[in-house]
């Protein structure tokens, strides 16, 4: 089974990024699998070697760009489809999505199910809850450096008043998702 999560979706900041997990054959679970928002940072950098040891991996990035300019369904959609595709998905693959929704409802993969909180009882969806943590946290304290201004490195993007106040002294930057209301206001 393919296990699916994303990451990034609510943030002000930063791509989204989607990421496919298919346990390899022959490989044990790693011991503390949990929905990312469970695990402190340490413990989730701790456990992402040991996913990436065990788990073949596919991950889909979308930019803010074309969040603001397709919308985030389509993005989800992009970015879901990519992680699969990376994953060299067959149609017959079942394939779990944390959440409501399929999101990949318009390509021909035969067995999605949708599960709320898969991340909480899907091992395959809580690894890739792990990994598309670390690997999108990854990405904005790196980002950090580039727009030392906006604290990057502590938000990751997400809604903080740190956030809001960087934002009311700086601006907004090429990171920033333009069409999200809390942005509109500083444009």
């Amino acid at each position: 089974m393919i296990g699916v999560d994303e990451v990034g979706r609510g943030a002000w900041a930063g791509p989204l990024i989607v990421v496919g997990a298919r346990l390899k054959p022959g490989r044990q679970l790693p011991s503390g699998l949990k929905d990312s928002k469970m695990l402190s940072r340490v413990q989730r950098e701790r456990i992402f070697p040991l996913i990436m040891e065990a788990f073949d991996i596919g991950d889909g990035w979308v930019s803010p760009g074309f969040i603001d300019t397709h919308g985030l369904t389509r993005a989800l959609e992009v970015a879901t489809f990519s992680a699969v595709t990376k994953l060299g998905a067959q149609v017959t693959d079942k394939i779990c999505i944390d959440g409501v929704q399929n999101f990949l409802h318009s390509y021909a993969f035969i067995s999605v199910v949708t599960k709320v909180k898969a991340d909480m009882s899907e091992p395959a969806v809580a690894a890739a809850s792990i990994a598309a943590k670390v690997m999108r946290d990854a990405y904005m304290y790196d980002a950090a450096r580039t727009f030392p201004n906006y604290g990057f490195d502590q938000h990751v993007g997400y809604g903080t008043q740190l956030h809001r106040q960087r934002l009311q002294d700086n601006g907004v930057c090429e990171l920033h998702r333009r069409s999200f209301k809390p942005i509109a206001e500083f444009v």
